[in-house]
């Protein structure tokens, strides 16, 4: 069972989980995914709301239906999320990170890149 945020829809939660699968190579390219009802019943989900999150990710490129077979992870998901997410870094996390130093008065030459955590 999947642990919720419940200030974010559970749909895009699934989303971003499966799109984290495909980038570590979990799903590899023209594997198949579960079923919208074996995902719902492995996570704990109404299977309207895992069909949100396939049809979503069907929309956006990263899989695709074979029509009585299943969802397959399309040949280039990995370009197509990592596209996604560097432009949503860019715009979102990168200017917050920015105001972020300048409240704190933080000069970009303090930050060590090289740290172990990153």
């Amino acid at each position: 069972m999947m642990e919720f945020d419940s200030n974010r829809p559970i749909w895009l939660q699934i989303y971003h989980v499966l799109c984290e699968r495909i980038l570590s190579g979990y799903y590899a390219p023209q594997s198949r995914i579960p079923s919208v009802r074996e995902y719902g019943a492995e996570i704990g989900v109404n299977p309207n709301t895992v069909m949100r999150t396939y049809e979503k990710l069907t929309a956006d490129g990263i899989v695709f239906n074979k029509r009585g077979i299943g969802y397959f992870v399309s040949e280039n998901a990995r370009e197509v999320i990592l596209s996604a997410q560097r432009k949503e870094f860019m715009e979102n996390d990168v200017p917050a990170f920015l105001r972020r130093m300048r409240i704190l008065g933080i000069d970009p030459a303090e930050i060590n890149f090289n740290q172990q955590e990153i």
